[in-house]
């Protein structure tokens, strides 16, 4: 089973916009031409659809990601509208990948560029895992770990401690994959055991590339990486266990 990650595409109404570094529509589609020769099973797009949070921009989006030869999902980001985004495409919370499970996390705080779960879709989340002992992957827009940039790390998951408490007990997460961050990332947490299981186990969260601006790894403010490219995630898994790297995509 192939996943492919793509994330913070930044999409405005007019198909012509320009970013900062590019034009994030031409941007998209290239990345999406290298993802079809990846032969995924299913896309996953973790936020930030949009730039300016209009109904035209997730039909654009929807239009393009069309082209993508496996079936996709969307979840939402601190600069999308989740409204717009059902009316144009369904908003899922889990994927059945037969045997893996994945679970898509709402993070957003409307207004805020942070992100917050909150007691009560943290008591979900508990719920849902308790459900199924499959192996699971957690999706979600922003990183629950400092990824090293001070700026970045200011806006990232807010109580992402009360999420690692969550997560403590069930030892079928694998590995958390997120937005945001316009980066490549990869980030460890060690989780103390269980009282019926006392050792210890570490997860892995790994960030994505962005399809247009890159932003600049261990930057204390906002810098883009004007040096790097556009890209994607690819994520391999098999029996338990899984695989991943990243991608980048000439222009």
């Amino acid at each position: 089973m192939r996943l492919v990650q793509i994330s913070d595409c930044h999409l405005h109404a007019d198909p012509r916009a320009r970013s900062r570094a590019g034009f994030p529509l031409r941007q998209l589609e290239a990345v999406i031409e290298a993802v079809n020769r990846e032969r995924p099973d299913v896309v996953l797009v973790t936020g930030d659809v949009s730039q300016d949070e209009t109904a035209a921009s997730y039909q654009l989006a929807a239009r393009t990601l069309a082209k993508l030869s496996a079936p996709w999902f969307w979840l939402a980001g601190n600069h999308d509208a989740p409204a717009l985004m059902a009316e144009t495409r369904e908003l899922l919370d889990e994927l059945d990948l037969d045997t893996w499970r994945v679970l898509l996390l709402d993070t957003r705080v409307g207004g805020q560029p942070h992100g917050e779960l909150g007691p009560e879709r943290l008591g979900r989340l508990a719920e849902r895992l308790a459900e199924d002992e499959r192996p699971t992957l957690l999706v979600m827009h922003h990183p629950p770990l400092a990824v090293g940039s001070a700026w970045l790390d200011e806006i990232g998951l807010e109580d992402r401690e009360a999420f690692w408490e969550t997560l403590a007990a069930f030892r079928q997460v694998k590995a958390i994959f997120c937005g945001h961050i316009h980066q490549a990332f990869t980030g460890y947490r060690q989780l103390a055991g269980s009282p019926q299981r006392l050792e210890e186990r570490q997860v892995a969260v790994y960030g994505c590339p962005s399809t247009t601006d890159q932003f600049l790894p261990g930057a204390e403010t906002f810098a883009v990486d004007e040096a790097s490219r556009p890209g994607y995630r690819v994520v391999d898994l098999e029996a338990g266990d899984l695989t991943t790297w990243v991608e980048r995509v000439d222009l």
